[in-house]
Order: structure tokens, then sequence, then C-alpha cells
């Protein structure tokens, strides 16, 4: 908002409650069609452009019948109920709806239980231990899932919405660079496509004030595909953080120690719905349109205690700080799709217009109890007001023509990705509570992104054994960076060539060998090129660097896919070369203040063994496991002699499923992450269990009780350690958590009438969970 428009009075926190109402649209969706199934005839599906077909495909299976119908971007994914691995060329698939806990878990829960996948308490998401991954809706880049937003979106959606997640480790041609460059996690939202209605309603109550319920519902007949769903959530949220911190005099060595404790109560209420209609012309064309809208308010209070001393050893601070933060979050996506159909047989071309924002608003007051007040001491009261505004318009293309021989792809892209930052910090007097601009706290940043790209691909498929992908994309951005409040402009743009290449074997029915190499450019946030120091408190600012250049990865991957006895088995071996990596730097100022800064700085080379495997031990117990031994060699920012941190890091998860009987199921879940290495240092390793217990009361309801951490032992631990600062931070969150709820079906279920229950989440392993199959 324009800082005219911010001066209001301090408070310290207020608080919103949300109602949970019966979800009334997902229900009246789905019940519709309860009695409407019986009269309703067999159609056609909509004409969606049917997925291309693997490359050495074996003979399909009867069960392929069952497949479900693709997303506009994605390939097509096989039920639950099939035999059929799901895997393609490009990527991995894990199907989510047979996970029981789904009724209650949000996208971030669903994130954490994927192979090499990790969620913080914070919504950070890392892939094989690096962060610098993208989160795609449908195949496409979206403003929710970008920068601050993400972390909101994926604590807020429920699980039960999606379809599948795909894990594109190494993205092909069709893929962009935005939002990071790394690789993809492509969220693909649910879809029901049997004739008729279909409906379900879940809610869920937990320990510590915490519950949610959501609705989805669908109705296809004719011509006409109807389908989406509502939710509304409440969670709160308790933290813990103790941060020790010694600078270092590199002339004597000296040390002055600095201590901050913190806790904090946080409250998000979340409301949001998605919906989309599908509508076939003709034989030939479909046009479909799709919403999201999700909104969260966040009320939170927090105290933090800081003490420091100087290199005499003698308390220079000590101050007690109360702070309360009214926190809004609101996200739209709306896009608008149309699929053509050619004269050839598989001819399809598709245009998909998507318009995309999201605005985090924050009220952030604080009051400061001074015992020994620094320096550098800010007002006793004080307010701080933030908005980030960002919006994404994306107009792709896409034509594809299969051949004799193999399938021909082009398409285009044309984006751009507005950005504002705009940061308010005011000094209240005590005595008036009259507030007052701090015009050296106080910025304003914009960023404008254009991106015009063109790719193609080759899928060849050269025998019934081999087959091959290769595929190139062209990619030209034009950044125009404003840093209002110093009326500085600056601007830049790139043109890259990205190349990718995937080779498949079928070496046998059950084997399958595959091979790829991706090329990737992360380029640098808004964020990350904010000149502005901003400030957080007395001891810390931070900075961007608008002189940063875009960062390079190179990935290799040999994986294999099979069957041991009833195992299903995956093996991945991959490598990876990042240069001129985007790292935090940090560089102490005057008085003790640390600046966090960012660089193009070193490099970094990683490799490792990724496994999966999965199967029934017996005709009640199933054990899926996921795992990856990984090496990591970095540059050490902040080394006078540039020396290399090195580490083996091992993580892995592991289900275990029982059937008691035809009604009652438990599942144990353990987590287990290893070391990972940062630009200043490193993660220190964790591990989390969580517990789930379903029973089926009736053929359309279940019970559903969650136990999430089971063992109360989820924290984070950083490690900075430079010439100058070594520093150790400890977090944890929530703790122990507790919920039971109900999940009430009615209508047609697809699939003969039956939607996945029992223990485990499908991946490419088979039914249950983390395994990996064949599939060509």
């Amino acid at each position: 908002m324009p800082l005219a428009d911010r001066s209001r009075p301090l408070f310290l926190s207020r608080h919103r409650y949300v109602a949970l109402t019966p979800l009334a649209f997902g229900a009246l969706l789905a019940a519709a069609p309860a009695w409407a199934q019986q009269a309703a005839p067999q159609v056609a599906q909509p004409a969606a452009a049917p997925a291309p077909a693997p490359v050495a495909a074996a003979p399909q299976p009867a069960a392929a019948a069952e497949q479900n119908q693709a997303t506009p971007d994605t390939p097509a994914t096989v039920s639950v109920t099939t035999k059929r691995n799901s895997n393609r060329i490009d990527r991995q698939v894990y199907d989510v709806k047979a996970d029981p806990a789904s009724s209650n878990d949000t996208v971030a829960d669903t994130l954490n239980k994927v192979p090499s996948v990790a969620v913080d308490a914070d919504g950070g998401v890392t892939l094989r231990g690096r962060s610098s991954v993208q989160i795609y809706v449908d195949g496409k880049p979206s403003a929710m899932m970008q920068g601050d937003n993400r972390a909101a979106a994926i604590n807020a959606l429920p699980a039960g919405d999606l379809e599948s997640v795909e894990v594109i480790n190494n993205p092909g041609a069709q893929f962009g660079n935005e939002g990071g460059g790394g690789p993809i996690l492509n969220l693909v939202m649910r879809r029901e496509r049997t004739p008729g209605g279909f409906g379900s309603v879940s809610a869920n109550a937990g320990s510590k004030d915490r519950y949610n319920a959501n609705s989805f519902g669908s109705y296809t007949t004719g011509r006409m595909s109807a389908q989406g769903g509502v939710y509304a959530r409440r969670d709160n949220r308790t933290s813990t953080g103790e941060t020790v911190r010694d600078r270092i005099d590199p002339a004597t060595g000296a040390v002055a120690r600095s201590v901050i404790t913190s806790d904090g109560d946080t409250r998000n209420d979340s409301v949001g719905l998605n919906g989309s209609l599908s509508y076939n012309l003709g034989d030939k064309d479909v046009i479909a349109a799709t919403l999201m809208a999700g909104a969260t308010d966040s009320d939170s209070l927090s105290t933090q205690r800081y003490q420091g001393a100087n290199f005499a050893g003698l308390t220079d601070s000590d101050y007690l700080r109360t702070s309360g933060r009214d926190g809004r979050n609101r996200n739209y996506s709306l896009s608008t799709r149309l699929d053509h159909k050619g004269d050839s047989q598989g001819e399809v071309f598709k245009m998909d217009l998507r318009l995309s924002g999201a605005k985090n608003e924050a009220d952030r007051p604080t009051f400061t109890d001074y015992t020994v007040r620094p320096i550098n001491a800010q007002a006793a009261r004080t307010r701080q007001d933030t908005l980030n505004d960002s919006h994404i318009i994306d107009f792709t293309g896409d034509y594809e023509l299969p051949g004799e021989r193999g399938i021909f792809k082009t398409g285009y892209k044309l984006a751009q990705n507005r950005s504002v930052f705009d940061n308010g910090f005011f000094d209240i007097d005590e005595g008036t509570l009259a507030e007052r601009i701090n015009t050296n706290r106080t910025n304003r940043f914009e960023l404008d992104e254009k991106t015009a790209a063109l790719y193609a691909s080759y899928q060849w498929r050269i025998n019934s054994d081999w087959g091959v992908l290769g595929g190139l994309r062209a990619e030209y951005t034009d950044l125009d960076l404003f840093q209002a409040t110093t009326n500085v402009r600056a601007s830049s743009n790139y043109l890259d060539a990205i190349p990718s290449a995937f080779v498949t074997y079928g070496w046998s029915d059950d084997t399958t060998v595959r091979l790829s190499y991706a090329r990737r450019i992360r380029r640098p946030s808004a964020g990350d090129l904010n000149p502005f120091v901003i400030y957080g408190d007395e001891f810390n600012v931070s900075s961007g660097n608008p002189n940063l250049r875009p960062s390079d990865s190179d990935s290799l991957e040999l994986g294999m896919e099979t069957k041991l006895g009833k195992v299903d088995t995956n093996l991945r071996l991959y490598a990876r070369r990042d240069t001129d990596l985007i790292s935090e730097r940090r560089f102490f100022l005057a008085n003790n203040v640390l600046l966090t800064t960012r660089e193009n700085a070193g490099s970094s080379n990683s490799g490792g063994l990724e496994f999966s495997f999965g199967g029934k031990v017996s005709e009640q117990l199933s054990l899926n496991a996921s795992g990856n031994v990984g090496y990591s060699e970095q540059t050490i920012l902040g080394s006078a002699t540039d020396d290399k941190r090195s580490a083996t890091s091992i993580s892995g998860r592991a289900r275990i499923g029982y059937q008691l009987d035809r009604e009652n199921s438990f599942q144990l879940m353990l987590n287990a992450q290893g070391k990972t290495l940062l630009g200043e240092g490193y993660r220190e390793p964790s591990a989390t269990a969580d517990f789930n217990y379903r029973r089926q009361l009736s053929q359309a309801m279940s019970l559903v009780v969650n136990v999430n951490d089971l063992f109360d032992s989820q924290k984070s631990e950083v490690i900075t350690e430079t010439d100058r600062l070594r520093q150790t931070s400890i977090g944890r969150s929530n703790g122990r958590t507790f919920s039971v709820g109900l999940n009430y079906r009615f209508g047609s279920f697809g699939n003969n009438g039956q939607r996945p229950g029992g223990p485990g989440m499908r991946g490419p392993g088979g039914p249950g969970g983390f395994g990996g199959g064949p599939g060509r």
C-alpha cells in the first residue's frame, strides 16, 4: 500500500476467526448428480490430446484401459488400481490419492512424503538437498508458488485436491526457468472423468485448536465436465529458537558472543476454492477454464531476548522485544485453454493463457524493554508495514505431431512477471503514540521481467527396445529494476540456449534403463536483486545485489526401474555441477551489525544414488522405502583460502502399512534427512515419524486418526562457519500433534465404484508406495 495510507494506531495482535461452513459448493456439485447417474448416457470424454506413447512401450495390459485422462500439460498417470507403472521418459509420477492421510494433510505434508523431497516448518522445499526447486500447477508456473507466497499456499491447499505429484529432476525443452530454474515438482490437480457425479466431504479436528474441512465434487455429462472444491483450515503453530553468534577478530582471535532466544505463537486461518469446466465444441476442439483462489490471515505474537557482549566480555546490549504480526495473503490463478485436434492421427495444438497473482501484506508492531541499550538501538515502539505483490501473465502454445518413428513437438512462451516490494518503517512516540516514517528503513522496489521462448523436441522410437528424446529451448529474458526509494533504475537481459536429452532402453519386460541430461539456468529473483538495506533488528540487516548474474547447472542421471520378485525397485545415479552460485554472504558492519547479502560466488559438485522399493511382505503387511546417499562439495564462502567443504549425506523414508482386516489399517511413516551443505555452513541431520489409523465405517464413510511428529523430534539446526563468524541456530516448531477426521463420499465413484483406500501412496513402484517398477 502507499506510504501515505500506512499510518494507523499501534496494536499487538488482532484475532480473526474463520467459520468452517458445510462447504456447500462441493456438496451441491456432487449431490445433484447422485440421482442423475442412472440416467446419464455413456458419453465421450473431453477430447484432450492423447498422451504420447512412452518410448519402447511394451504391450498395454488390460488394466491400462482404466488410465486417467491426461491434463493439458502433463502425460496421463495410471490409476492406483492398475498394474502398469506411471513413469514417463522425463519424470517420475506419484499418485497421492491412495494415501489415507490425504483427507487431513496439506500439499506440504504430501510433498514431504515424496522421495528425496523435504519441506521444513517454514514451507521451504528442497529436492535432493537443493533449494532451487520450482513448483508448477498443472504444468505451468503460478505466482502463488513463487517467493514468499509458496509457503502460505502449500500449507493451506488440501492434499485431497491433488491427483498426483510429478518429480522432474531434469526438465525437458518444454519447461522454462522461472522461479529458480532448478528441478520441478508439478502438482497435478485432481480430475474425475467418470460419467455422472462424484463427491467427497472431509472434516478434521486436532490438538492445539487445529481443524479443517474440505470438499470436492465432479460432474460429467454429454460434452461438459465440471469439478471443483472448497476448503477451510485453521492451524496454530508454536515455535522456539536459539541463536548463538560468535564474532571473531581476525587479528587477535578474540571472540564477542551474543545469544538470542525466541518463542512465538501463530494462528493461520485459510479458505480457498478451485474449479474447472471443460466443454467439447465438436470432435476436434475442447475449451476449458480453471480458477483457483485462496486467502490466509495470520496473527502471531512473539518475544525475543537479546544479550550481547563486546570483545572484552562486557555486556553492551540486553533487551526483551515483544512483537505482533498481522498478516494477509491473497492469491489467485485463472486459466483458459483451447485444444485442437489436427487431421493426422495424434496431431494436436494447444493454447493456454494463465493469469495469476499473489499479495502478501503484514503489519508488525513491536515494543522493546531495554536493560542495556545498544548504541544503534531503535525506538522503544515501532511499526513495520510490508507489502509483496506479484502478478504473472503466461501465454503458451504447443504443437505435437506423431510420425511413423517418433513424435515432434514445438512451442512458444510469452510471459511477464511483475513484482513490487514495499517496506515501511515507523517510529512511534511513547507519549503521544504518533507515528513518524523512518526514512532510513523504508523502501520500495519494483521488478518487471519479460520472457520469450521457443522450443522444439523430437522423441524417436528407434526400435522396440530403444528410444531417445532430444530438445532445445531458446529463452530471452529482459529485466527492468526500479529502486523507488533511491530513484535508481537498472536493466539487463539474457539469451540462453538450453539443451536436454533422454534415452530409454527396454532391457526386458520388467526392466527399463533411462539416461537423461539437462542444462538449467537459475536467474536471480526480485529479493536477490533489491540493493536497499532492509532492517531486521539492531544486529541483522539484509540486502540484495543488482549485479548478480544467472547461475548455470548441468545435471546427468542414469536410472533403472525393475521388479525383483514382488518388489518394485527404482535406482538412480545422478551427478550435478553448479557454477556462479547465487549464495548468501554475511559480513559484519560497524557495531556488531551482520549484513546478509548475495553474491555469485563459488561452485558446487554433487552426486549420489537415489533408491526406492515397495511391495507386499504378506497379504496384510506392505513396506515401501526410499532413500538417497549423496555426496556434495562446495566452495566455503567467507574463507580467505577459498577452501572446499564436503559432506556425505544419507536421507531416507520408510512407510510400513498393516491391513488388519477389511475395515482397519495402520500406517507408520519414518523420515530422516541427512546433513545438507550451505554456502557458509551446513544443516544438521533431522528425523521425524508420523502415524495414521484408518477405519472404514461403511462403503462411503471412513474415520482417520493422524499423529504427526510422533516422537516430538522435529528441529532445524544450522551451523555457519567463516573466518569472522561462528553461529549456531536451532529452531523447533509445533511438536507432536493429533487429529481425528471423517471422510464421506457419495455419487458415482471412479474405478468401477471404488476409490483408493488402504495404506500407502502409489509411486513408481506399484500400489502402496514409493517403489519403482518398469514403465517405458
